[in-house]
């Protein structure tokens, strides 16, 4: 024996037409600032921003271009920062 769904009676018992889901977005920038900008930009209800880990890429390279003369190094370090913002919302909405 099969059921047929039961129709709510009472108004506001309704289900959504969209379903509202968890989304998950990572940012990845060399500038903090910006990052955090974005993150809070959007009127969306959100988690975050969850800051993660910064990566520090160290390079060292010679500062003569013919590789000829003293041996004088130059040593840069790029960050990277990386952000993760959940956001509850239907895919619609994030598109």
């Amino acid at each position: 024996m099969t059921y047929a769904p039961m129709k709510p009676t009472k108004p506001g018992y309704e289900e959504p037409h969209e379903q509202i889901r968890k989304i998950r977005i990572t940012l990845c920038s060399n500038n903090a600032k910006n990052l955090e900008k974005a993150a809070k930009a959007k009127a969306i209800r959100v988690k975050g921003p969850v800051r993660m880990p910064t990566k520090v890429l160290r390079i060292t390279t010679r500062k003569a271009p013919c590789g000829e003369g003293t041996n004088t190094w130059d040593r840069f370090e790029p960050r990277i920062h990386k952000r993760l913002i959940d956001m509850y919302s239907t895919p619609d909405v994030v598109k």
